[in-house]
């Protein structure tokens, strides 16, 4: 090991032991118990561990907002969240490792036909509390009302609301198990998810993190730990336009 990837060893994981927050909420991103966890974040999160050369301490969670909690709290030293102005504040991102899609479900006879529609008065859309897209439709709505939950979807449907919001693929299997409801067409957000951890940490710690998401990305592992994972390989995020700066 280098003198330069101890120091960021010792800078990410002060302990000895690097805690990575895992947010076992988003199946895409991560699945199976607490116990045993898998999926593209815990991959990736023992990948870190490997190139710093120190071991690797999986912290789950259920939501994201919880995942981020640990990360401001300092139970956790790494984090995998979507990129979102309220959490940047407090936590340090790296360039996106993937790109999901936050869609809306409606009743199947619903008049709503766009994610355009879905912004009006009278309309109040169920979400899970602290997620992206929680965060997301909270600064972007003008007219609707965001109504959150535990579960969006949940909300959705035991409250009688106008729409339920999510991630594309956990949505589209609600809706195929649902024949009353139905997903609105097209995207109403793009959802950035990428390895965070806390801004007090050296700038050469969050680089070493963003370039090493970059080699990652472009190697083929990020897309192979989804395909593990049942998890479409075309979920992997774009190069950074601009390689040689950091994020």
């Amino acid at each position: 090991m280098t003198t330069a990837t101890a120091d960021i060893a010792r800078d990410l994981a002060p302990t000895g032991v690097l805690r990575a927050s895992i947010n076992l909420g988003n199946p895409v991103l991560a699945h199976g118990t607490p116990e045993a966890p898998g999926g593209v974040t815990v991959d990736i999160a023992r990948e870190i561990g490997a190139r710093l050369g120190v071991p690797v301490e999986l912290v789950c969670f259920d939501a994201a907002r919880k995942s981020y909690e640990a990360m401001t709290t300092g139970r956790a030293d790494l984090c995998f969240l979507a990129v979102e102005p309220a959490r940047e504040a407090e936590v340090a991102f790296t360039s996106p490792y993937v790109v999901i899609e936050g869609v809306y479900a409606v009743p199947a006879d619903s008049g709503l036909a766009t994610p355009a529609d879905v912004d009006r008065e009278g309309v109040r859309i169920g979400v899970k509390r602290g997620s992206a897209y929680d965060l997301y439709l909270t600064r972007t709505l003008r007219n609707a009302t965001v109504v959150r939950g535990e579960e969006g979807v949940d909300t959705f449907r035991t409250e009688g609301l106008e729409a339920g919001a999510g991630i594309r693929q956990p949505m589209t299997a609600f809706v195929a198990a649902h024949p009353d409801v139905r997903l609105i067409e097209g995207r109403f957000m793009e959802i950035r998810q990428a390895v965070g951890t806390t801004p007090a940490r050296r700038p050469e710690t969050v680089r070493f993190l963003t370039d090493l998401v970059e080699e990652l990305k472009a190697d083929g592992f990020v897309a192979e730990a989804l395909r593990r994972a049942n998890q479409s390989p075309a979920l992997v995020a774009p190069p950074r336009d601009d390689a040689t700066r950091s994020c």
